[in-house]
């Protein structure tokens, strides 16, 4: 199968490359700039997403079964919102419809903040735990609004195309080894905390890549969207106490019992017989060596 992933030099982007590749497929990686170096079984590319000449001309070139779209502004702060909304909405309008047109599935990652909580001025509580794909969305930021967009538009190359498209939720992708959950958990104190706009929650990059593959070879019909997060919130703290204590508050309906992540896999698991295999606990300390081509 010939897989094309946008965002090669990113960290979703190259650790899917890297997996893909090692499962046989023969992978294309597109990115405003080649990586440094080589890969066996991929091919690296240069092209501005946001151009819709070069989007098309690559992937008609390429003609690839499946594309797998990783590439985008990843967060709020790292560009103006503008640049942020307009960055993500034409390389993922541009890429989905240039899939479409050589008929080729898509997988792409949306984000847990299409919900609104994460990059909300004042944190909100949610109108229920644990989270499902159902919950209303209600982002007030340029990122979460561009994923809401972008699922749109996934709605959208699936009535015209006749294609699947699979919209992947992560919470805060962490790589192993080089976790960033460490410093806020040593110092972390619930009565003084800062409200979390993903209430902790987390996913580890090697389920993440599960999850892509997971969907690549999954029978979809149309659009369908699924959390892929880890089972546990990385603070090692019950997560509905914490909540409480930090909001001073629960929504009505809430039935997290542990360490639960507020976001659910229970679709995922149910559908696609997905689930996540890593947890912080070990994952911290994994020596897990990172895509070389970089």
């Amino acid at each position: 199968m010939t897989v094309l992933v946008t965002g090669a030099t990113g960290g979703i982007g190259s650790w899917t490359i890297d997996r893909l590749a090692d499962e046989g497929h023969d992978v294309v990686g597109v990115d405003v700039e080649r990586p440094p170096g080589t890969r066996v079984n991929a091919q690296f590319y240069a092209a501005d997403l946001t151009d819709q000449g070069q989007t098309w001309e690559l992937v008609q070139t390429v003609r690839p079964d499946t594309v797998v779209h990783c590439a985008s502004i990843p967060y709020m702060g790292v560009k103006p919102g503008t640049e942020t909304f307009r960055n993500n909405v034409m390389c993922t309008y541009n890429t989905l419809v240039a899939a479409g047109t050589v008929e080729a599935d898509v997988v792409w990652t949306s984000s847990e903040s299409i919900y609104g909580t994460p990059f909300a001025q004042e944190v909100w509580l949610p109108d229920y735990f644990p989270i499902d794909e159902s919950h209303p969305y209600r982002p007030e930021d340029a990122y979460g609004l561009s994923k809401v967009v972008g699922e749109q538009i996934a709605q959208m190359a699936v009535r015209r195309y006749g294609i699947s498209v699979v919209s992947v939720r992560p919470s805060w992708v962490n790589y192993p080894g080089r976790y960033d959950t460490t410093a806020i958990r040593e110092s972390f104190d619930p009565t003084t905390a800062d409200r979390s706009g993903n209430f902790w929650s987390y996913v580890d990059i090697r389920d993440l890549g599960s999850f892509i593959q997971t969907a690549i070879d999954a029978d979809v019909d149309g659009h369908e969207p699924y959390l892929a997060v880890a089972e546990d919130n990385y603070l090692g703290r019950r997560t509905a106490d914490t909540i409480e204590t930090v909001f001073g508050d629960l929504p009505s309906e809430c039935a997290l019992s542990g360490e639960e992540s507020v976001y659910t896999t229970e679709k995922a698991r149910t559908e696609l017989g997905w689930q996540p295999e890593h947890t912080w606990r070990t994952a911290e300390d994994d020596e897990v060596p990172g895509p070389s081509f970089l």
